[in-house]
C-alpha cells in the first residue's frame, strides 16, 4: 500500500482452487468470511495455508468481536482479522486484547500453532511476538452508524490499523435501503468521516468496489482508497456464468 493500492477477492466458498486461482491472476489478499459463510476452523486453516502457499494475504473476517475466535485465526497463519460490528471504544479494546500480545493486548502465548512455526529449529519468542504485533492486521468493520459516532475513541485504540467500511450494512442501520451504493448522502457522509479520520492516523481503509469494474476502482482510488474488494468469487463466478448464459446458452434454449 505504499507502492500502489491493493485489491482483493471477497471469499465465500470452501474451494482451495479459488484461493489459488485469485493468487494467480495477481489479487494481494482474500477477504476470507467467517461470518456469513459456513467456513468452520478445521475448514478455515485449509484455506489460509492455501493462501499462504499461493502467495496471496489472507484476512478473515471473523464472527464477532471475540478474543478467542481472533486469536485462533492469527494463529493458524491469518494476515490479519476483519471483525464485525465493532461500535464502541470497548468493543474495540477487546479485539485488541486478543490480536495483540502485551504492551499492545493480552494476547495469549503459545509456541505450537502454525504462526509461530510450532516453535521449531531456530524459533525465537520475542522476535514472534514484536513480528505479530507488528505485521498482523486488525481492522474492524464500520458496518453501523455506532461506528461513526464513536470513531475517535475506536481509531485511537493503540493497535488498531485502520478500518473497513461496509456501507450495506451502515445504511441498514440507518433504515437505509442503500446496501453498496455510496451516493446516498448520509453514506456518503460516513464514508468522507471514514476517509478523513484513518488518513489523518496514517491507518488504511478497505472498501467493496461494487460492481468490481475500473470505474468503480478508479473513483475509490481517486478519493483515496487503497485497499479494494473487487466483488467477492459466488458474485463474479455468477457474472461470468451469465455471460455464458446470455451468449451461448439462451440462443439454443
Amino acid at each position: 500500500m505504499k507502492k500502489r493500492p491493493v485489491f482483493g477477492l471477497a471469499f465465500y466458498s470452501h474451494s482451495v482452487p479459488i484461493v489459488e486461482i485469485a493468487a494467480h491472476y495477481g489479487f494481494d489478499y482474500l477477504f476470507i468470511d467467517a461470518e456469513h459463510s459456513p467456513i468452520e476452523v478445521t475448514g478455515l486453516r485449509e484455506l489460509i495455508l492455501a493462501a499462504e502457499n499461493a502467495g496471496i494475504s489472507a484476512l478473515v473476517r471473523v464472527t464477532a468481536p471475540d478474543e478467542v475466535e481472533i486469536r485462533k485465526a492469527l494463529e493458524m497463519g491469518a494476515e490479519g482479522v476483519i471483525i464485525p460490528h465493532v461500535k464502541t471504544r470497548e468493543d474495540m479494546e477487546l479485539c485488541v486484547r486478543g490480536a495483540k500480545f502485551p504492551p499492545l493486548g493480552r494476547r495469549g502465548y503459545d509456541a505450537g500453532v502454525h504462526s509461530a512455526r510450532y516453535g521449531s529449529i531456530g524459533y525465537d519468542s520475542t522476535a514472534y511476538i514484536e513480528g505479530s504485533n507488528r505485521d498482523q492486521f486488525v481492522l474492524p468493520m464500520a458496518e453501523d452508524f455506532e461506528f461513526i459516532d464513536n470513531i475517535d475513541e475506536i481509531l485511537s485504540v493503540p493497535g488498531v490499523d485502520g478500518a473497513s467500511f461496509g456501507p450495506a450494512d451502515f445504511a441498514l442501520s440507518k433504515n437505509i435501503r442503500q446496501f453498496y451504493k455510496l451516493d446516498h448522502p448520509e453514506v456518503n457522509a460516513a464514508f468522507d468521516i471514514l476517509l478523513e479520520k484513518t488518513r489523518s492516523r496514517g491507518q488504511c481503509l478497505m472498501v467493496p468496489a461494487v460492481p468490481p469494474s475500473y470505474e468503480t476502482a478508479k473513483a475509490l482510488i481517486d478519493r483515496g482508497v487503497r485497499m479494494l474488494t473487487m466483488g467477492n468469487d459466488l458474485l463474479n463466478l455468477q457474472t461470468s456464468l451469465l455471460h455464458l448464459k446470455e451468449t451461448v446458452l439462451d440462443r439454443y434454449a
